[in-house]
């Protein structure tokens, strides 16, 4: 991997965190499944530059995991076909050994979230960070220095918004 291809890798992940950022903040849960789309969408490109496949995959998944939440299709065998599907792509396009597992184990606990705390905006923001958190590591192996910081102030904002939001509801 070049010098060329950390720039952009981390550029694209400039642009997913400025979508993640926002999604963190919103109050709805189709507001924060459709930002967090459209992040996968540039986590994956830049996954993909900076080599780091089992995360690629994850992104696809999570696209599609989002839109069936956001359509409100509440198909068991979607679910599971969704759920299933993180794990044997992420399998397949395992490059990075054992912390090429990292994106999938976070995939798999947001989409088991998204799928069973649809309702529940809080719930969706808590899986969240538990998810940036996983990415932030995966970030680590894969020198995605932006999606390092992008994930930890995203995590950190999610968790501020969270606490706003219960200080209100006191």
């Amino acid at each position: 991997m070049n010098g060329f291809d950390i720039i952009a890798g981390n550029a694209f992940s400039l642009c997913a965190m400025a979508s993640d950022s926002v999604s963190g903040t919103r109050k709805t849960k189709r507001d924060i499944l459709a930002l967090q789309s459209l992040s996968q969408v540039f986590y994956g490109l830049g996954s993909v530059i900076l080599k780091g496949y089992s995360s690629t995959a994850q992104n696809l998944v999570s696209i599609l995991r989002n839109f069936a939440a956001i359509k409100e299709i509440k198909s068991k065998a979607v679910e599971w076909t969704l759920i299933a599907l993180g794990v044997i792509l992420g399998m397949l396009f395992n490059n990075r050994g054992f912390l090429g597992w990292l994106p999938i184990v976070a995939n798999l606990e947001y989409s088991v979230a998204v799928f069973r705390f649809q309702h529940n905006e809080r719930w969706l923001k808590l899986a969240f960070i538990v998810n940036l958190l996983m990415y932030s590591v995966f970030s680590v192996v894969i020198r995605n220095y932006v999606g390092i910081v992008s994930n930890i102030i995203v995590a950190v904002i999610t968790a501020a918004s969270l606490i706003k939001e219960k200080r209100m509801m006191a």
